[in-house]
């Protein structure tokens, strides 16, 4: 895709991410200060309050994790539609190096994770320290401005674009429970009906709208985790309608629905006994996997392939400014306590794991934001200069 039409909304991106990133740090802060105040119990039983009459009578907690966060899953879905269609990942070569990063960022922190806990209870969490978050990960490359090049946010966001897709494939296939065969024919019928919506060239987007909240409830009944109707979802929003889309939900999801579900998943009280509990299989596991999987398996992967000669590094990006990045990318944040919820029945398990992400994403921020910060070989061209540069380049023929 042209240089010109890519660059803008990446620069955007960042800055969005910035204030996003520093708001879940915010919520973060907040609630564990609220859960280990003299307020504690009453902040806990918040979260098990239960909202809704019959089939929908849920906690708060879970009406985020399963009902919220489906938006949020909505956003990323529409997100990988367009990167894919008009975007970073729309050319197959563009594509293959920030997609094949993204599967070595995932492997080698799972298999770390399993070196640690195959064969015990703890293994369900193998696909803990899989994740990136964008917002955080993006918030920290434009909290350093100039000192990181727009290639490597470009790289970055493709990136964890898959890493997205790959967590909402995870999510589906091994995190979701018994299957409910009525309620999975009735989300089967629901999504055929979108589907021709879309090939009736419908563009209204109240049809849609509507018939996604029937989606959401059959595939929640279904057993098949209900953030999944909100990718399936985006997939039959018309293609004109996806930036409307996506415009009217990035604040509200970013500044408000993701804030929240900080508030809720990091409710976690700290004793003195949290010292040996770390040292355990599924903290180390996720910690390790986080810090040290994440940038191994991405740089593993950026080096097999510029070594063979497939792929050359984004443009004005050098190996260490890679390292940088590859530690970044280190930050798991909301995808990853999101799939700790997910992956232990039992409450003090998931707490181990939430605090190993915190813990984990927090270091991996440090290590990489210190790496980029002193890494600055490459300086970046001014956008003004850039926009006068391409437009002196003559058009391709």
């Amino acid at each position: 895709m042209p240089i010109r039409r890519a660059l803008p909304p990446i620069r955007k991106l960042p800055d969005s991410s910035k204030l996003a990133g520093l708001l879940l740090m915010l919520a973060t802060l907040v609630s564990l200060l609220l859960a280990n105040s003299l307020y504690g119990p009453r902040y806990l039983s918040l979260w098990e309050l239960h909202v809704g009459y019959g089939l929908l009578n849920k906690s708060v907690a879970h009406w985020i994790n399963d009902g919220l966060m489906a938006i949020f899953f909505f956003l990323v879905g529409l997100e990988i539609k367009r990167e894919v269609i008009d975007g970073e990942l729309a050319q197959p070569r563009q594509a293959l190096l920030p997609a094949l990063a993204a599967v070595g960022g995932a492997v080698v922190p799972a298999l770390l994770y399993l070196a640690f806990n195959h064969g015990t209870p703890g293994a369900a969490g193998w696909a803990i320290p899989t994740a990136t978050d964008i917002a955080f990960s993006l918030g920290i490359l434009a909290l350093l401005g100039k000192r990181v090049p727009a290639s490597l946010c470009i790289f970055l966001t493709a990136l964890a674009v898959i890493d997205d897709l790959l967590a909402v494939l995870i999510i589906a296939f091994f995190y979701s429970d018994r299957l409910h065969w009525a309620y999975l024919g009735g989300a089967a019928v629901v999504f055929g009906v979108l589907v021709l919506l879309n090939r009736l060239r419908v563009k209204t987007l109240v049809p849609y709208l509507v018939l996604g909240a029937g989606l959401w409830f059959c595939v929640l009944e279904s057993g098949i985790h209900a953030t999944v109707a909100g990718v399936l979802l985006t997939l039959t929003i018309p293609l004109s309608r996806i930036e409307v889309l996506e415009h009217a939900l990035q604040r509200p999801v970013n500044y408000v629905l993701l804030p929240l579900f900080a508030l809720c998943n990091t409710a976690i009280v700290l004793s003195g006994g949290w010292g040996p509990v770390l040292g355990s299989p599924v903290a180390l596991g996720i910690g390790l996997g986080l810090v040290l999987g994440k940038p191994l398996g991405i740089l593993g992967v950026v080096a097999l392939l510029v070594r063979l000669g497939v792929a050359q590094l984004p443009s004005l990006v050098n190996w260490r400014q890679m390292v940088g990045l590859g530690f970044t990318a280190g930050i798991g944040f909301t995808m990853a306590i999101y799939i700790a919820t997910l992956a232990f029945p039992n409450s003090q398990v998931v707490d181990v794991a939430k605090l190993a992400v915190l813990l984990g994403s927090v270091l991996a921020a440090v290590v990489g934001a210190a790496v980029l910060w002193f890494t600055n070989d490459v300086e970046e061209p001014d956008e003004d200069d850039t926009e006068a540069t391409l437009e002196a380049e003559p058009a391709e023929a």
